[in-house]
């Protein structure tokens, strides 16, 4: 009779901190911290726009920054939320399922790095929007193009080397099991360091995001659609009924 089988050592503090304590606490504050926002500061709830300073560089910076971030979101949402044995129901292999997400990943990662470059740069070298450019602007701005750039870093240069890390059989499940209140912390340990950073880099962003202007992301002008048209009338005294009485 073979031996029973030792026991699963338990996680340790630090695995507990980075894996459980962490998630949950950036969750909360994003929930909360958006709540709190839409309360008691709904006249900052804006993206703080800066078009009337500078036209050339946004137009071109801002289509491609999110253009490139729709498709970041799509691709976590389909890594992340959809297991690897719902793909392979529908006839997806893994091969063809990796080189979609690093062909996808990489032109969206490319064109969102590319369009917040432009707007940093922008921000930077155009006087009137830098001058309106706040500390909390550029700590969004480090958090959120560090997050992008671990994640993409990592996927390029794992394909670059050969040696991919399927990231559906570690990242993915932890991922789930945090919102399936059981976080299973040895799963994420057994992804590579790249993926341990991009992973608390983005904890980090979403416990940000309530206090900068990303969240203008949970808004639309959709009030647009049915509010009243703007009526506006002439001063020209030969179109009106009589003339204007003269002023001071």
């Amino acid at each position: 009779m073979s031996p029973a089988a030792a026991p699963a050592s338990p996680p340790s503090t630090w695995s507990i901190l980075l894996w459980v304590v962490v998630p949950y606490l950036s969750v909360a504050v994003f929930v909360l911290g958006h709540i709190w926002r839409y309360r008691y500061d709904k006249f900052g709830w804006t993206t703080r726009s800066s078009e009337l300073y500078e036209k050339r560089l946004l137009r071109l910076g801002s289509p491609l920054f999110h253009f490139g971030i729709l498709l970041v979101a799509a691709g976590h949402v389909a890594g992340l939320l959809v297991p690897e044995n719902w793909t392979k129901a529908m006839g997806v292999s893994e091969t063809a399922y990796h080189a979609a997400a690093f062909g996808l990943g990489t032109v969206a990662g490319v064109c969102t790095l590319g369009g917040a470059a432009i707007l940093v740069y922008r921000r930077r070298t155009v006087g009137p929007v830098f001058s309106a450019t706040t500390r909390n602007d550029k700590v969004m701005y480090v958090l959120l193009v560090g997050t992008l750039c671990l994640g993409l870093g990592t996927t390029v240069l794992g394909n670059a080397t050969g040696h991919p890390h399927d990231y559906r059989l570690t990242v993915a499940p932890w991922f789930r099991s945090v919102f399936y209140l059981h976080p299973d912390t040895a799963l994420i340990l057994r992804a590579p360091i790249g993926f341990k950073l991009h992973v608390l880099a983005a904890w980090c962003l979403f416990a940000f995001w309530p206090f900068s202007r990303l969240v203008h992301m949970l808004t639309a002008p959709i009030g647009y659609l049915t509010r009243p048209y703007i009526v506006y009338r002439s001063r020209d005294a030969r179109l009106g009924a009589r003339a204007p009485r003269r002023g001071w």
